[in-house]
């Protein structure tokens, strides 16, 4: 297998790979290095890790950049979660080959038009429309300072945007996403998402409840929570868990003296394994556009049925697999239907997901784009 190497720049450490981005990235990573690349990565982040064997493992040189928080970046032009990832350590890194660079997500980008990396072949993988991201959150988040500093960023992401157009190319996370940047710079690509999933665990029968988790620090999945309460107060005859690694009281708080809402601590992904197995219905959404939600993928390789709205998915083979609602009131009507009726899996799915979402496959659509870069 021929040894090709890349540069890869994350806004934080992928591993353990335990939420949406960490894991798109993880994933990445491991699937590039698994058609031959040799993989340098750099990564962001808070608190420098003690432990990286698990990474070391997949990638050929590793370096860690600490997030610089001053308050005085918030008067900057350039959105605070991208100016405060500028160590110059990162730039004299990326300058000891010639390897391509490969940036996770927007915020990595301080340094991209740097004139020392003019020659270099760079891409990037857009994991949000970030300004549409940081509105979302905005309108979600109850706390009026932290709207407001969302909707600060979500402004100065408007303008940050024009720095699409200096990659040699943009890998989009959805359809939406692909043809917005396409229609204003004509650079992008679809790829999608990197989950680790390889096969599909065929699931017959019924499962024991209906289920939601996800990483209840964001303002958008407490909203989703809270909704989701709301909804199974008026299914009483039916169980509902919510799992999640945080804000476990905010859940308590809102479930109150409802019988058939349970929260459920989310330790690991071998729970959510478990969790999924065990669920009859999976119940997606969410209330703002971003992206495509791992969480999707992951419930329709591990568990039965999937309710999504409009949100979280817009790629029409993944997303004939599940049932979509418009409204509380389909919602409701379609969680008391698909409550009374067997799952039964199909090799039609099976097929699809495994091939369509294969993480080797997309990665060597990576490799081949960044081989078109170089002729």
């Amino acid at each position: 297998m021929q040894e090709k190497s890349l540069h890869i720049v994350s806004f934080d450490t992928p591993f353990p790979p335990k939420y949406g981005g960490a894991i798109e990235v993880f994933y990445k990573v491991k699937a590039l290095h698994d058609i031959g690349y040799k993989i340098y990565l750099h990564c962001f982040v808070n608190s420098i890790p003690t432990e990286n064997s698990k990474l070391e493992g997949i990638v050929s040189e590793l370096y860690f950049y600490k997030n610089t928080y001053n308050p005085f970046y918030l008067f900057s032009r350039i959105p605070f979660s991208v100016i405060s990832r500028n160590d110059k350590s990162l730039l004299q890194n990326l300058q000891k080959n010639e390897a391509p660079i490969l940036y996770e997500g927007l915020k990595t980008a301080y340094f991209s038009d740097d004139k020392s990396l003019k020659n270099r072949i760079k891409i990037l993988r857009l994991h949000n429309l970030e300004q549409d991201y940081f509105f979302g959150i905005s309108k979600s988040e109850n706390n009026w300072i932290k709207k407001f500093l969302y909707f600060l960023e979500g402004k100065k992401y408007q303008d940050y945007e024009k720095k699409l157009q200096t990659f040699d190319r943009i890998l989009a996370l959805s359809k939406f996403e692909n043809d917005y940047i396409n229609q204003k710079f004509g650079n992008s690509s679809y790829i999608p998402v990197f989950h680790g999933n390889e096969t599909v665990e065929i699931t017959k029968g019924f499962g024991k409840y209906a289920f939601y988790h996800g990483d209840l620090k964001t303002a958008d999945n407490r909203k989703v929570a809270k909704y989701l309460i709301e909804v199974f107060k008026e299914i009483e005859n039916y169980r509902l868990i919510i799992a999640s690694g945080s804000n476990e009281n905010f859940i308590r708080k809102n479930i109150g003296n409802a019988t058939n809402i349970e929260f459920v601590y989310l330790e690991n992904f071998e729970k959510l394994k478990q969790l999924l197995k065990d669920a009859h219905i999976n119940v997606i959404l969410s209330f703002q556009k971003s992206g495509t939600k791992l969480k999707l993928v992951n419930s329709l390789f591990r568990s039965r049925f999937c309710i999504i709205n409009e949100n979280i998915m817009d790629d029409e083979i993944v997303a004939d697999f599940c049932v979509k609602i418009a409204s509380k009131e389909e919602l409701i009507s379609k969680i008391n239907l698909l409550k009374t009726q067997p799952y039964v899996d199909s090799e039609n799915k099976k097929s699809a997901l495994e091939n369509y979402l294969n993480d080797k496959v997309n990665a060597q659509k990576i490799a081949k784009i960044l081989e078109d870069l170089k002729s």
